[in-house]
């Protein structure tokens, strides 16, 4: 039988080690950013010819670890990586309740404004970019609080619409959808989502290739393989990741579009881990991420 100092040094052990992996979890890992690459080529991509797009998403602004100075030392960052796209994935207020110390919208925005890239700025909304509208959610439409900032700032937002632009490695569209969870209480024979997947691809009308940004991964599932590329975030890859598996990931499909390269059927979709945090201030093995996608 181990004696009664062993069994409390034993004990102290643990407490200790829980203690520093819970302080890392909170206070280390989620002030950190890193930026994660991803080399693609898609079926149809254009020989000889390649593009290369940034991706932000889940910034929850306002929340731990995200100031309005964090939102520019991040737009500094992308910067500095000169990519040729930049694409704002959603989810840019805090996914707490409002605060009256909360930065406003036009703060942040102004921020987001100074990102570069010669071929364009683009954003979709994330689900608390609707929740927490509560004329969005009464009046079951939009447009939102965050599209209204982001457009006075010169960021499109592009909600069940699509953009055909002509880049450095050829005509290329650019779709945006519309957030598959908007709405917290969906009226009796609505939707809970503003998403239109058809109506946004009909838009489409060449064989240019498509990078589609949706905010939940989810819709992957349905996502043709016209599309060259999905780009999704929302899942903030569970926010705790063990040995490539989250525990708990906000998705109907569990771990299967929690975080990274997807590859299904021969289409290509990447989920990005984010910036920000949700329900709990922690991030443990899934560090807070710009995505730098190497296209072709």
């Amino acid at each position: 039988m181990p004696d009664r100092r062993r069994v409390l040094q034993t004990l102290a052990g643990l407490f200790l080690s829980a203690f520093g992996l819970g302080s890392y979890a909170y206070a280390w890992e989620p002030a950190h950013q890193g930026v994660t690459r991803y080399r693609v080529k898609p079926a149809g991509w254009p020989e000889g010819q390649s593009l290369r797009l940034a991706a932000i998403s889940d910034l929850h602004v306002g929340g731990p670890h995200v100031p309005v100075s964090r939102v520019r030392e991040i737009v500094d960052l992308t910067n500095l990586l000169r990519p040729d796209l930049i694409l704002l994935l959603g989810d840019f207020i805090a996914s707490r309740s409002k605060r009256r110390d909360d930065p406003p919208e036009a703060a942040w925005a102004a921020e987001l404004a100074r990102l570069q890239a010669p071929h364009g700025r683009f954003a979709v909304l994330g689900n608390h970019d609707w929740w927490h509208d509560d004329r969005a959610q009464r009046d079951y439409r939009g447009p939102t609080e965050v599209r209204l900032a982001l457009e006075a700032a010169g960021i499109p937002v592009l909600e069940n619409d699509a953009l055909r632009l002509e880049t450095r490695a050829g005509p290329l569209w650019v779709a945006g959808l519309g957030d598959q969870l908007a709405f917290l209480r969906p009226r009796r024979g609505q939707r809970r989502g503003t998403h239109d997947l058809a109506g946004t691809l009909a838009k489409i009308d060449d064989d240019a290739p498509v990078i589609l940004m949706a905010h939940e991964p989810d819709i992957f599932a349905r996502v043709p393989a016209r599309v060259s590329l999905t780009l999704s975030g929302h899942t903030h890859g569970g926010q705790v990741r063990i040995l490539g598996w989250s525990p708990i990931v906000p998705s109907h499909y569990g771990n299967r579009y929690a975080y990274g390269h997807v590859v299904e059927r021969g289409r290509n979709l990447i989920v990005s881990g984010g910036v920000g945090t949700s329900k709990l201030p922690l991030r443990l093995g899934v560090p807070p991420e710009i995505v730098l996608v190497e296209l072709g």
